[in-house]
């Protein structure tokens, strides 16, 4: 029989929105007896549901072998009216998406007044060019963006693009890094995971591309991965800091993609979403040898 185990610890935990909440004697099922104090309190969190968590103080641990007690299920929303929510930037001609970088330009290959010519009286069309980067607008990262044997734009499965569900992770207002502790309350297997900064307000403006801007933490990534998210976006101009401190590091980047999890970035319309029960897609064209496109992305709710 495989032997199960407790831990029985105090806990002070701090808010990033202010105060804070002390437990003694608390006892929590544990997968193994020398699991670590971070490791004990973002289980902590994820048990209670807690958000906006800055900071876990563990003490007093031990060890207790001891049967689980077992969780606790939550239910489903009953399904309602569906609706759709925006949630791309609008692609104009020479906008900025990243500062510095080829902003796009959209022309008329073929006008409606040339194309006259070509058709039966009172018909014609209008075919329009656009040259631009991939990197414009909300985009989509594939694996082959930060790695050379990765799957490209026509190798990442459409299911892990289109009608995934969703959870949205809102992000306390001045709060640049996304670690462990603001993602343990959610679960994530198999979701789309949202991280809705607010930062897009500022796209399009000088503040966009500014140092303070909030991103996901290596340690943050890896928990995704290790918890099976299946693709995650943030609302800001990189999923990972862009800091000189970070040294070009790109630690969100490098975890997700080397996982085959899709990233998308520059979201916009966050806000609008509730914390779960709506599903997200991010689709762009089936191209093969690119690593990332534009996507119109949309969330669909039901209720």
């Amino acid at each position: 029989m495989t032997r199960q185990h407790r831990a029985q610890f105090d806990a002070e935990i701090t808010f990033a929105n202010g105060g804070g909440l002390r437990t003694e004697g608390f006892r929590l099922d544990v997968p193994a007896p020398d699991i670590t104090d971070d490791a004990l309190a973002t289980l902590l969190v994820r048990h209670l549901g807690l958000l906006m968590v800055a900071g876990v103080r563990i003490s007093e641990k031990t060890i207790i072998e001891e049967a689980h007690k077992g969780g606790r299920g939550v239910a489903a929303a009953a399904p309602g009216r569906r609706r759709l929510v925006e949630l791309s930037h609008l692609i104009t001609d020479g906008m900025t998406t990243l500062p510095g970088w080829p902003v796009p330009r959209i022309t008329d290959w073929l006008t409606l007044e040339a194309s006259r010519a070509h058709y039966a009286p009172g018909v014609e069309f209008q075919v329009a060019r656009i040259d631009m980067i991939a990197n414009t607008g909300t985009y989509l990262d594939t694996p082959a963006h930060r790695w050379a044997d990765g799957a490209d734009l026509a190798g990442v499965p459409v299911d892990r693009l289109a009608d995934l569900p969703g959870v949205l992770v809102r992000v306390p207002a001045g709060t640049r890094a996304v670690d462990p502790l603001l993602l343990a309350p959610y679960e994530v297997a198999g979701r789309a995971v949202l991280l809705h900064t607010g930062w897009d307000a500022h796209f399009g403006t000088d503040r966009y591309a500014t140092p303070d801007a909030p991103y996901l933490t290596g340690e943050g990534a890896e928990a995704l991965v290790a918890a099976g998210a299946a693709l995650v976006g943030i609302d800001s101009i990189n999923i990972d800091d862009m800091t000189p401190a970070a040294a070009g590091e790109r630690p969100a980047h490098s975890a997700l993609l080397a996982a085959g999890i899709p990233i998308v970035e520059h979201l916009t319309g966050l806000d609008a979403l509730p914390p779960a029960g709506f599903r997200f897609t991010a689709a762009p064209p089936r191209v093969a040898g690119m690593g990332t496109f534009p996507v119109r992305a949309f969330a669909t709710i039901d209720g």
